[in-house]
Formats: structure tokens, C-alpha cells, sequence
């Protein structure tokens, strides 16, 4: 996909699943990676999301070690470079070795920027870099403390329509697509669907419609 003409920032919220869902959410992003983005962040697992049951939020962390492990190689074959953003302190153990080694393997990718949103929370990150700028932001300057960049387009699965402290900040003037379609069956031509539909809108930034100038 051209990055002139966008969406070249993405993010998907991909709600963590229960029961057989787990593992096909896991292998989704490779089934979509044949689509081309600049960046593209995945909403794993939220800070919220501790309240789930224990038994579903230590299987979804099992399979997020087991998704780094295995896809690593894949991901350096293709050029995609994986980040995780979120807390790291809340971890299990045995996740913080995977990423480590992912993050460090990959660091040479170039084509698509993977971002893995795991116990994430887009406050809680917004609090911390305004704790870091102490009173003395820009907006440049917030960006750049969040390690973010402004998000063209975002895709929710499964019919919620909220972002759910999914990438405020960046998301000022995202396009915002919702989908009934669980993330597991989120497939290419969903994923064509939404990309057209971005095409579709105007994007104003909050000037007048292009119709008003005619």
C-alpha cells in the first residue's frame, strides 16, 4: 500500500478472546502481514484486563509467549520489526525473555513496525509522560514522550464501538472503523472493506469540506 496516500498508521483492537478462539487470534497478524502498513499497533491485552478470570489470562499469557517464540523468524523474513508497549513489571516471568529476544532480532525491520499493546493502558500513558515533561509540553513534545506518532485508522473487531483506552493521544484524528466481525474471521477482504472505506472519507483535520471551497 502506498504510504502517500495512507492509511500508513493503523491499529487494530483485537480484544483478547476466551476458549477456541485463542489460538487462531494468535496466528491472525501473519495471515494479514501481506498487507502493508508503515505501522501498525495490536491491542493484546489491556491493563483492565486483569479481571478476567485467572485461568483465561494465564492461558492468554502462554500463548503470547508461545506467538513470540514462533513468529520471531517469520517476522525477520518479512521485514517486521515487533515492539511491545505497556507495562512490563506485571508480566509472568517467562513473557519477559520472549520479548526481549523478539524485540532485539527484529529491531532491523523495515517494511511494517508491529506494535503489541500488552497491559496497556493509553491513560496510565499519558499520565506517565506528562509526569516526565513536568509541566513543559508541547504537543511535539507529548508525542515524543509517549513514543508515539499520530494513527490513521482504526479497526475494532467483534461490534464493540469504544476505543477502550486504546491510543487516545494518537488516535486524535484517527478514522475509526467498526466491525462485527471477530478478530479471529478478520481476514484480507475485511481488511480491503475497511482500507476502502478509509479512502472514502474526507479527512478535514478540522478545516471546511472541500465542497464548501468549490
Amino acid at each position: 500500500m502506498a504510504t502517500a496516500v495512507g492509511p500508513r498508521r493503523a491499529g487494530f483492537h483485537a480484544s483478547p478472546a476466551i476458549a477456541q478462539g485463542r489460538r487462531r487470534c494468535a496466528g491472525q497478524w501473519s495471515r494479514l502481514q501481506v498487507w502493508v502498513f508503515e505501522a501498525s499497533t495490536v491491542y493484546a491485552f489491556s491493563s483492565d484486563n486483569w479481571r478476567r478470570p485467572r485461568s483465561e489470562v494465564s492461558a492468554l499469557m502462554r500463548l503470547f509467549h508461545t506467538y513470540l517464540r514462533r513468529e520471531r523468524d517469520k517476522c525477520v523474513e518479512n521485514g517486521v520489526r515487533i515492539s511491545v508497549i505497556g507495562r512490563r513489571d506485571r508480566l509472568p516471568l517467562m513473557v519477559l525473555p520472549e520479548i526481549e529476544a523478539a524485540e532485539k532480532v527484529t529491531c532491523g525491520g523495515d517494511k511494517l513496525h508491529l506494535r503489541l499493546a500488552v497491559d496497556y493502558s493509553s491513560r496510565d500513558a499519558i499520565l506517565d509522560a506528562a509526569k516526565k515533561l513536568k509541566g513543559k509540553a508541547t504537543r511535539d513534545a507529548f508525542s515524543a514522550a509517549l513514543g508515539a506518532s499520530d494513527v490513521d485508522l482504526v479497526i475494532r473487531t467483534g461490534g464493540e464501538q469504544r476505543l477502550s483506552d486504546f491510543l487516545l493521544w494518537e488516535c486524535a484524528y484517527a478514522e475509526l472503523i467498526f466491525t462485527p466481525v471477530m478478530w479471529p474471521d478478520f481476514n484480507a477482504s475485511d481488511l480491503s472493506a475497511a482500507v476502502a472505506e478509509f479512502h472514502s472519507r474526507e479527512r478535514r483535520f478540522g478545516a471546511v469540506p472541500k465542497a464548501a471551497l468549490a
